[in-house]
């Protein structure tokens, strides 16, 4: 189903940059303005000039940072601290990460795939997206003519029959080799011999992918190639904008980590912050955890962990205090869900929290969102946001499983927004792929 292309990739000169961490940068969506200063002083040379450029009070439509990262691109190429490969490859990237005190090692395989419209079903989604990223990332596109980000994407490795396959490159010489004393790092193999190729295009090729993050940057693409192709409705299905960047991993990958992103929520009247244990008591069955218990993140942990009920856990409506909240009946709820959405769907904690909650409860509306809800990836932090009385409840959730998230995609529907965190961010600035 999927079509998988090797490329010819676009990174950094190793002979000009040694230092690899000062020059990749996160991808666009999680770069804040400090962080974006951050990485401006960093390097001169940090990717972050083409991936998120800043934007500047006098900026004009002939100037401005989609011009300016253009501009910066073939700069580096001329000085060479960029270079294309000779050869097309499909690149086996090992990502090595440290989260909570434990080592990781992510695999991934990053090559151009071809866009698929959504209704093909050959490219699946789990998550929506909002207008103003697509907007900006379809401006970068059309200044930059390159995917400067991939996008992550799952696959099954039937039989491992792709595994295997690539536990042979693992003795070839690797194109990037930047661990750090940390244990940060990344190995990266250029696979370019075309029976290898073969073997893993054709073993994608009867599959569908599934997004896991980069759905905006997905959506930027298909939106590129339909303008390109009204400008050039006699162009070959193999011109490069058909095609978009991809890094795919394996569902089952060991290093395939989950962060499920915590609410927190400001802005609620006393008056509705007042009702709302009496009107959670409707739904859910509710045991109080006092902070200072020994054991309290063993049991919320085990609570977060039971699959046969929706459960979660609310910080600040008892003083000092956790709640563990189990629903009681989950065709009551149902009944509250819009109801286009799949049975599956109603079911997940994060729809609980958001319709029923935060939507219903707390009427919490799209338009107060920016400035009364955000999202934590830890839970010690969200707790704490609230104790400084930063924001007033913090819902603790689970993580969702992948064969959720496959389960919501292959019924055609979408999880909430801010679902998922697939953690870390692939990061931009390793490999690119340039369309031109």
């Amino acid at each position: 189903m999927a079509e998988i292309c090797p490329f010819n990739g676009v990174h950094y000169n190793p002979s000009l940059i040694k230092d690899w961490p000062a020059v990749i940068c996160p991808p666009y969506d999680i770069i804040t303005p400090q962080l974006q200063q951050e990485l401006y002083l960093k390097s001169e040379y940090n990717f972050v000039r083409l991936e998120f450029g800043r934007e500047l009070p006098q900026d004009t439509a002939t100037d401005n940072k989609y011009t300016r990262s253009v501009a910066t691109l073939e700069q580096w190429l001329k000085q060479g601290i960029l270079e294309s490969d000779e050869e097309p490859a499909i690149y086996l990237h090992d990502q090595y990460f440290r989260h909570q005190r434990r080592a990781y090692k992510r695999r991934g395989l990053s090559a151009r795939v071809r866009l698929e419209e959504w209704d093909r079903m050959v490219i699946r989604p789990h998550e929506g997206t909002m207008a103003e990223p697509r907007s900006d990332r379809l401006s970068l596109l059309w200044a930059i003519q390159a995917h400067t980000s991939p996008i992550l994407a799952l696959f099954e490795d039937r039989g491992q029959q792709i595994s295997s396959v690539l536990a042979a490159q693992e003795r070839n010489k690797p194109l990037m080799n930047l661990k750090s004393a940390g244990g940060e790092g990344h190995i990266i193999w250029a696979i370019t011999e075309p029976e290898v190729v073969n073997q893993i295009s054709g073993s994608l090729a009867e599959q569908p992918l599934y997004i896991a993050d980069g759905h905006h940057r997905y959506e930027s693409a298909l939106a590129y190639r339909h303008e390109r192709r009204a400008y050039l409705p006699s162009a070959s299905r193999d011109e490069a904008f058909n095609f978009v960047m991809m890094t795919l991993v394996d569902f089952a990958d060991p290093g395939l980590l989950i962060l499920p992103p915590h609410r927190l929520v400001r802005g609620i009247s006393k008056q509705t912050l007042g009702r709302l244990m009496a009107q959670l008591k409707v739904f859910f069955d509710i045991e109080e955890l006092s902070l200072t218990m020994p054991d309290i993140w063993k049991r919320v942990d085990d609570l977060l962990t039971e699959t046969n009920q929706a459960r979660f856990a609310l910080f600040g409506l008892a003083k000092d205090c956790l709640l563990l909240l189990r629903l009681r009946d989950p065709s009551a709820v149902s009944q509250m869900m819009p109801y286009f959405h799949s049975e599956l769907y109603k079911t997940l904690d994060v729809s609980i929290v958001d319709h029923i909650i935060l939507e219903k409860l707390l009427a919490l509306s799209s338009d107060k969102e920016e400035s009364s809800l955000t999202y934590s990836y830890d839970r010690a932090d969200a707790v704490n946001r609230v104790l400084t009385q930063e924001y007033q409840l913090a819902f603790l959730l689970s993580p969702v499983k992948t064969k959720v998230i496959k389960a919501i995609a292959d019924a055609g529907d979408k999880m909430p927004r801010k679902s998922t965190y697939f953690y870390p961010k692939l990061p931009a600035g390793l490999i690119f792929n340039r369309l031109v």
